[in-house]
């Protein structure tokens, strides 16, 4: 079978996994680095800025390493902006969401980064732009004060009321655009990322990215627990959660909106073991339910699905950085974000413990 062949027949069955027609499938395959990559040229989106606020703005330095299009903005006489020019294959219907949410935050006073301006959405060279003050802060502290910080962030989120202007739904990372949403968009995402490699896997590891695959396919995806606003990303400490003088503030919204509040709160426990060997850190377990659950008290439906939920986001990793390994020319060894098995098993036991005291 040719290589042509063999894409074709992978793109057939994406197209059947994902409720595709075979020629969206295609797109989503070979779109995906072009849907992901961006790399606003800071002089022109200064220029922007300027002409769109009548600002001075004086520098523009990225922020991320891992998000090109995310500036800090520097003004002459004010303080700073940031400004995110998110890929263009992003909708503005999505940046607008994320403006709502901001303005759902700040109206209950949730510790988050706000708006710049009230209307803090506008166009730039394809691209829709997304500008709010920037949070002075350092990192946060290591160890069991991280966790109780981010579970405390967690659980006050996760008790907000319900609103109609911050119902999207949300909890996915949304690296690809086209995959925003619940947590579900993740697995499908995983799966575009592993399919979109599939003729570059070699022999010696077909097996084992065949098990990956199934393993995406058949995880559980939080469907019907209880919903709550979700961060969508808080373990990524610095790029989405500062320490100012006010305490922690959580930034970096796009992946927010209405899902399974499960799954925010399985990826953060899921970072609380230690790597070398892979186990459970109690300590840091404790700090994070005993902060979480001053505001949120898990329904034994989650407790009893954590260890399951908590590979949603991990196998996205895993998905991401094959992808990224393949089409690199290198191997792929980031296997630690889904072994072993046991770290998993027993993390999660860990946390029902703790729940249960």
């Amino acid at each position: 079978m040719t290589r042509d062949a063999s894409f074709k027949k992978v793109v057939r069955r994406h197209a059947a996994e994902t409720g595709q027609r075979y020629t969206a499938a295609l797109t989503d395959l070979e779109g995906l680095g072009a849907r992901m990559n961006h790399e606003p040229v800071a002089e022109l989106l200064l220029a922007h800025l300027r002409d769109r606020y009548g600002i001075d703005p004086v520098a523009a330095t990225r922020l991320s390493v891992h998000k090109t299009y995310v500036f800090r903005i520097d003004r002459k006489d004010d303080d700073p902006w940031v400004a995110r020019a998110f890929p263009p294959a992003r909708p503005r219907s999505g940046v607008e969401g994320d403006a709502a949410i901001l303005r759902f935050l700040e109206q209950h006073d949730f510790p988050a980064e706000r708006l710049a301006v009230d209307d803090a959405v506008s166009d730039f060279d394809g691209s829709a732009v997304l500008v709010t003050r920037f949070v002075e802060g350092a990192r946060l502290p290591d160890g069991a004060a991280k966790f109780a910080m981010m579970g405390e962030l967690l659980g006050r989120l996760h008790a907000l009321p319900y609103d109609d202007s911050a119902g999207r739904p949300g909890g996915a990372s949304g690296e690809d655009p086209s995959r925003e949403g619940t947590p579900r968009q993740d697995l499908l995402a995983a799966l575009s990322f592993l399919d979109a490699v599939d003729a570059l896997v070699q022999a010696a590891e077909r097996e084992r990215f065949e098990q990956l695959r199934d393993q995406v396919r058949s995880a559980d995806d939080g469907h019907g627990l209880p919903e709550g606003l979700l961060h969508g990303n808080l373990l990524h400490a610095p790029d989405h959660a500062v320490l100012s003088e006010q305490g922690p503030v959580a930034i970096n919204w796009k992946a927010s909106g209405r899902g399974p509040r499960l799954a925010d709160f399985a990826y953060l426990v899921w970072g609380t073991g230690s790597w070398n060997p892979r186990r459970p850190n109690q300590e840091w377990i404790d700090a994070a339910v005993n902060a979480y659950r001053r505001h949120v008290e898990p329904t034994d439906d989650e407790l009893d699905r954590l260890e399951a939920v908590m590979y949603i986001r991990t196998l996205y990793l895993a998905c991401f950085g094959y992808r990224r390994a393949l089409t690199n020319g290198r191997p792929f060894n980031e296997w630690g974000f889904i072994e072993p098995s046991e770290y998993y098993s027993s993390t999660a036991a860990a946390v029902r413990a703790a729940f249960r005291r």
